[in-house]
C-alpha cells in the first residue's frame, strides 16, 4: 500500500479516535510528538546537505543565479497572489460580521510596532551570527543562507580538495535523505495521533462559534490551490492533472502534521521520483520554498486582519490594505514554516493598521485546524514553484511527469 494511503487511514482513524477518546487523547499525542521530533532532529541537516550538495552538483553559476532570481520572485509573487485572495474573501463574506469584540484604548498601546526597523530586522537576521547557532536553533532561513555561502564557496575553490569535498557532501546527502525515508514510514502513526489529538482536544464547540472564519479561509485556500494549476499550465503548459495526483502524498503529510518542514523530505521525493523536477531544483528550491513561501499563512493573515477590522467596527483605508499585502507577505515569510506561524506573525500586521492584539486569542482556539490546510496550500506552492523553475531551466523530465497517472 502506498505511504499516501496509509497516511489518509491514519487520519480518519485519528478522527474516529479523537471523537471517542476525547480528552483521554493526550495518552496517544505523544506518538505524534515523537514524530515531529525526528523530523525537527533531521531537517537541519537536510537541508543544509541537500543545498551544499545541490549547489556543487552545478559547476554553472549563471545557472544557479538563475534559479535564485526566478524562485525569490515567483515565491514573492504566489505570496502577494495568496494576500490579495485573502482580502478578496474576507471583503466578500465578511467573516467578522456578527462578532462584536470591544477592547480598551489600552490595548491599542501594546500592540507590536511595525517599523521600517523592524521590517530591515527580518532581512538582517536572515544573515547568521553564528551559523552553528543557527542550525542548533533551527532557523531555516539562515541555515539556507550559509547552506548557500558553503555551496558557492565549495564550487569557487576549483581544485582536487574541492572535488573530494564535495563528494563527501554529496554521500552524507545520501546518508540523511535514507535517514528521512526510515523517519518518514512513521508518518501514518504520527497523523493518526495528530489528527487525533486535534479532534479530541478542541472537539466542535470552537467551530461553531468562528465557523463563517473558517469556512472563508478554507474557500481561500481551495481558490489558491487552483490557481497553482494555472500558473503550471500558464507556465509550463503543461496539464497540472499529474502535479493534483502525485501531490496527494506529501500534501497528506503536511495536512496531518501542519509542518512544511515535516512534509518537506516527502516533496522532494515526491518532485524527484514522480514530478520528474532534477535534483537541483528540488534540493535547493524547495527548501528554500519552506523558509520564505508561506502561501497559506499568507492568505490567514489577510482574513484575519479583516475579521478583527470587522468584528471592531474599524473602516480600513487604501492605505491599510496596501500595509496588510506588504507586511502580510513579510509576515508569511517569518512564519518559519511551524505549526502556529501565523499567531506569532499576526501582532505585526495588525499593529501597522492600528488593530488590537487581544483577539488573537479567539482564533488560538482553531489555530491548529486552519493550520492543516494552511501548511498543505505553503508546501504545494512550494513544488508548484520547483515545477515551473525547473521547466523554464529546461531540466524538467516531462516523460516521469506524464508516466502512471
Amino acid at each position: 500500500m502506498k505511504l499516501w494511503k496509509k497516511v489518509l487511514i491514519g487520519l480518519v482513524l485519528g478522527l474516529i479516535l479523537g471523537l471517542v477518546l476525547k480528552e483521554k487523547v493526550i495518552y496517544i499525542k505523544p506518538f505524534g510528538d515523537i514524530f515531529i521530533r525526528l523530523i525537527k532532529m533531521i531537517i537541519v541537516p537536510l537541508i543544509f546537505f541537500a543545498i551544499v550538495s545541490g549547489i556543487s552538483n552545478t559547476k554553472n553559476p549563471k545557472a544557479l543565479g538563475r534559479v535564485g532570481i526566478k524562485s525569490a520572485v515567483a515565491y514573492l509573487l504566489t505570496t502577494v497572489f495568496a494576500i490579495i485572495i485573502g482580502l478578496g474573501v474576507g471583503t466578500l463574506f465578511e467573516p467578522g460580521s456578527g462578532t462584536v469584540l470591544n477592547f480598551s484604548t489600552d490595548a491599542l498601546k501594546e500592540v507590536p510596532e511595525a517599523s521600517a526597523i523592524k521590517i530591515l530586522e527580518i532581512f538582517l537576521n536572515i544573515v547568521p551570527e553564528n551559523a552553528i547557532d543557527a542550525m542548533a536553533q533551527g532557523t531555516i532561513l539562515q541555515v539556507v543562507f550559509f547552506a548557500l555561502f558553503t555551496g558557492i564557496t565549495l564550487n569557487s575553490m576549483d581544485n582536487r580538495a574541492s572535488k573530494r569535498l564535495s563528494d563527501i557532501f554529496n554521500l552524507v546527502s545520501l546518508m540523511v535523505f535514507r535517514m528521512v525515508h526510515l523517519i518518514v514510514q512513521l508518518s501514518p502513526v504520527a497523523a493518526c495521533a495528530l489528527t487525533a489529538w486535534v479532534v479530541g482536544t478542541q472537539g466542535i464547540v470552537v467551530l461553531e462559534k468562528l465557523l463563517k472564519l473558517i469556512g472563508c479561509a478554507y474557500l481561500a485556500f481551495g481558490i489558491q490551490y487552483l490557481v497553482f494549476g494555472l500558473i503550471i499550465y500558464g507556465w509550463t503548459r503543461l496539464s497540472p492533472l499529474p502535479f493534483f495526483k502525485k501531490s496527494v502524498e506529501y500534501q497528506t503529510l503536511a495536512f496531518s502534521t501542519s509542518s512544511t518542514k515535516a512534509a518537506l523530505p516527502t516533496t522532494i521525493k515526491v518532485c524527484e521520483n514522480r514530478l520528474g523536477v532534477s535534483s537541483l531544483s528540488s534540493s535547493f528550491v524547495l527548501p528554500l520554498g519552506a523558509s520564505i513561501n508561506m502561501d497559506g499563512i499568507a492568505i490567514y493573515i489577510s482574513l484575519c486582519v479583516l475579521f478583527f477590522a470587522q468584528a471592531t467596527g474599524k473602516v480600513l483605508g487604501i492605505a491599510d490594505y496596501g500595509s496588510i499585502i506588504l507586511l502580510g507577505t513579510l509576515g508569511s515569510i517569518g512564519g518559519a514554516g511551524i505549526p502556529g506561524g501565523t499567531i506569532v506573525m499576526l501582532p505585526m500586521v495588525l499593529g501597522a493598521v492600528g488593530l488590537p492584539i487581544e483577539g488573537i486569542a479567539l482564533i488560538a482556539g482553531i489555530d491548529r485546524i486552519v493550520d492543516m490546510m494552511r501548511t498543505t496550500i505553503s508546501i504545494t506552492g512550494d513544488a508548484t514553484v520547483a515545477l515551473c523553475v525547473d521547466h523554464s531551466e529546461g531540466l524538467l523530465d516531462k516523460n516521469k511527469y506524464y508516466a502512471n497517472i
